[in-house]
């Protein structure tokens, strides 16, 4: 500002104006100067980033040690943004390019999405068809130790250090897991993590046909049309859309997948910020390759963000039914923006909103791993929810339906069907966790492969329909177990006897059909699915107010 003022004064002065005037107009360029400076600064932005200055200058100066004043720096933005909201976050220039391969190349690890809240390291979800997921890592889970060292504490940037690694080495973790008494031990093999999205897509019968999408990734879209439209060649006329513990991804993924469901011109979300450039609407385009196909979503407590607009939009068209669980309740939406050193940030910009115009985001608070668990520990009832009555109680907004039906906002998307999910009891959980299923399946395979594939040929389904786990086989499983150091306790060997058969078949198959051969199997056992299946009828019948608004 000085420099200003002397350059006026001197061009003032050679214009010979009076004192008078110079005088009065220094005090305007000082006014005026001090309006601006306050209308640039904002909310004191400028003091607040001098008083950080301050602190980090004195810091270096004068602290006992050497100081990292990057690390420093870090930890105070993923301060703030941690004040902020669960989902805003920093992301190191090392993570930002994880985070890169995840959603658009290719990486080798243990296969989970992961968050580290409150100092504890929390599974966000187990990436299908990766290591994790077939030990049978949950969502929800805490990881609390790393080859025997505490992970309380640890820092989102050294996770990948940790977790990751090439294919074939192992990490050991500790688990505490919600209605568990003891740690679960997992011995894991890092593997390449795959990338597909639509993990598995076949025909259940002449008519049904089954799509699981494990996230939104750049390519789901294209994955989700390619894969129904060979359904559709096979006669496929009522499809299963499989969203459990699906943690999301891109929006535009979602609303294009939304697009090949409806009509044209209809709402399938909108979002709404603070700032009038982050609000957006996203409207059918009349694409609609599967608007003739009824439909029923799978959704559960692991099922968020993305997953939640495509359930959300459907449920809101009354374009078909809504089975599982309540889904996890996220409705913010994450802009990226890159730093010049390679990292980056992610910042809630708005808030999106399904057609309704119900905002699914859950309340949060400052306990953001009470804020992740509580999804994964509601006290839901099964039953038929089409009037949603099970949330009549609730101080939940309430909206309606295309069709008139009565659904709430503010706490995730409520099925029109509640199915709870079975739960294992510790020992077909221990099964799993020491990889004893994969390890019986890889003997079985050695001394019986070529004799089952040349029985079944390519043909999974009547694998799935026929191959029966014998009681010598089971036996072979107990043992593998004893040898690996798991306790046999009788009542839960009985009480969970169709799901160590099940897993057993599964993991035999899915040596031979990978993901294909193996969900076949479990969807045989699974209570939602079995649910769904059952529910075209009422679907069509709840579809056919969406066809009276075309």
């Amino acid at each position: 500002m000085e420099p200003i003022i002397r350059t006026l004064l001197g061009i003032l002065m050679r214009k010979r104006f009076s004192i008078v005037s110079v005088g009065l107009l220094v005090v305007f360029s000082l006014v005026a100067g001090a309006w601006l400076n306050q209308l640039i600064s904002g909310d004191n932005i400028y003091d607040q980033l001098n008083k950080f200055k301050d602190v980090l200058s004195m810091t270096q100066k004068s602290y006992v040690e050497d100081v990292d004043t990057q690390k420093l720096t870090e930890s105070a933005i993923r301060g703030m943004l941690g004040d902020l909201d669960p989902h805003s976050v920093y992301i190191t220039a090392s993570e930002m390019q994880r985070v890169k391969e995840e959603f658009q190349g290719s990486f080798e690890g243990i296969g989970v999405e992961y968050a580290v809240l409150n100092d504890t390291l929390m599974v966000v979800t187990p990436i299908v068809g990766g290591p994790s997921e077939a030990l049978g890592i949950e969502a929800g889970d805490k990881i609390v130790k790393i080859n025997d060292t505490s992970s309380v504490g640890i820092l989102q940037a050294d996770v990948p250090k940790k977790l990751r690694g090439p294919k074939g080495t192992h990490v050991k973790v500790s688990i505490a897991r919600a209605g568990m008494t003891k740690l679960l031990e997992f011995d894991i093999v890092r593997d390449k993590i795959p990338l597909y999205t639509v993990d598995a897509s076949f025909m259940m019968n002449d008519e049904v046909g089954y799509v699981s999408v494990t996230r939104f990734a750049a390519t789901t879209h294209a994955e989700f049309v390619d894969a129904v439209t060979k359904l559709k060649k096979e006669g496929l006329k009522r499809l299963i859309l499989d969203l459990r513990i699906n943690g999301g991804g891109y929006l535009d993924q979602a609303f294009k997948m939304v697009d090949e469901l409806l009509p044209k011109g209809k709402k399938v979300v909108y979002t709404k910020g603070r700032r009038p450039e982050f609000n957006e609407e996203y409207i059918s385009s009349g694409s609609a390759k599967f608007a003739d196909v009824s439909l029923v979503v799978l959704v559960n407590n692991a099922s968020a963000s993305a997953s939640e607009i495509v359930a959300g939009a459907i449920q809101d068209w009354d374009r078909g039914l809504i089975v599982g669980e309540t889904t996890f309740g996220k409705g913010l939406v994450q802009r990226q923006f890159d730093l010049a050193d390679g990292s980056g940030f992610r910042l809630t910009t708005a808030r999106y909103y399904t057609p309704s115009g119900r905002l699914i985001q859950r309340p949060y608070g400052e306990d953001k791993v009470k804020y992740q668990r509580e999804a994964f520990e509601r006290n839901e009832e099964d039953g038929e929810n089409i009037s949603h009555s099970a949330e009549k109680d609730s101080a939940r907004p309430k909206f309606k339906t295309a069709g008139g039906r009565v659904v709430y906002g503010g706490g995730g998307i409520t099925p029109d069907y509640i199915v709870k999910a079975e739960r294992l009891g510790e020992y077909s959980v221990a099964l799993r966790s020491r990889q004893v299923y994969l390890g019986y399946a890889n003997k079985y395979m050695d001394s019986h492969g070529a004799d089952v594939k040349k029985a079944y040929s390519a043909d999974s389904r009547k694998f799935a329909k026929e191959f029966e786990v014998t009681v010598d086989m089971l036996e072979s499983v107990v043992g593998i177990a004893k040898t690996k150091g798991v306790e046999f306790k009788q009542e839960s060997y009985e009480k969970d006897l169709r799901y160590i058969k099940a897993f057993t078949k599964a993991t035999i198959a899915r040596s031979i059909w990978g993901n294909v051969g193996s969900a076949r199997v479990m969807l045989q056992e699974d209570n939602q699915f079995k649910k769904a299946i059952s529910l075209f009828p009422e679907a069509e019948k709840i579809s056919k107010s969406l066809t009276s608004l075309k």
